[in-house]
């Protein structure tokens, strides 16, 4: 089938296929209550730091920021380069990161003069096109900062998200980012508190058990073709 054919999977659609799946991992994971942060503005920048790290990285550099009560747009913007780069280092490529993150602070004071309600009350696509703009925003930050952060009703696509449903069939190996965002968001109840727990879903499977080297025995989706 073409991209977003619908049938061929056994006489059940590509969306169907996501939404079956989307059910299982709901049984398995329960409320996933993803991305912790205590402000919108806080997940956004969550979301720069996360970029080729782990979490527990994440958490230490934001625990520096907090500690130093800088974390908010205009109190970071205020820090000079060097002291960005102090306090965010344990998230790793802290100078690329301090650079990403002065792009997006610049955009905030620009467009919104620093106020993170209203960035998170434009429109979506906009906003999208927006983040898309600052230096070192791809596609799979700026929806993490719109799903988390703004709320927004739209789907994150990450490896996690290609590894599984290529496993499963449903997508190939030449699907883009867009290809496969339209697919998962043509499923079923679309809301932004779904699209945060079947992406939480998503990376806890492939942490789990949808590996490099996968770990098929205890998956929920085992017995899913």
């Amino acid at each position: 089938m073409e991209k977003g054919g619908r049938m061929s999977l056994g006489g059940e659609s590509r969306e169907e296929r996501i939404e079956r799946i989307y059910g299982r991992l709901k049984g398995y994971y329960g409320a996933m209550h993803w991305w912790p942060g205590d402000s919108a503005f806080e997940i956004m920048v969550g979301a720069i730091l996360t970029q080729n790290t782990n979490w527990r990285n994440v958490e230490r550099a934001l625990e520096n920021v907090k500690r130093e009560n800088c974390l908010e747009p205009a109190a970071l913007w205020k820090c000079s380069d060097s002291d960005i780069e102090r306090m965010i280092r344990p998230s790793g490529f802290y100078r690329v990161k301090t650079r990403r993150l002065r792009a997006f602070l610049g955009m905030l004071m620009r467009e919104y003069d620093g106020d993170v309600q209203r960035l998170c009350d434009t429109e979506t696509y906009i906003l999208r096109e927006r983040l898309l703009a600052v230096s070192g925003i791809g596609e799979e930050t700026a929806d993490s900062m719109l799903l988390y952060g703004a709320g927004k009703t739209i789907f994150v696509i990450d490896n996690y998200t290609r590894r599984i449903l290529k496993r499963h069939g449903i997508i190939k190996d030449d699907w883009s980012y867009g290809d496969i965002q339209t697919l998962c968001m043509g499923t079923g109840e679309q809301t932004a508190e779904k699209y945060r727990d079947f992406h939480g879903y998503i990376v806890m499977t492939g942490k789990e058990f949808c590996r490099k080297v996968p770990r098929c025995g205890g998956c929920p989706l085992e017995k899913i073709p």
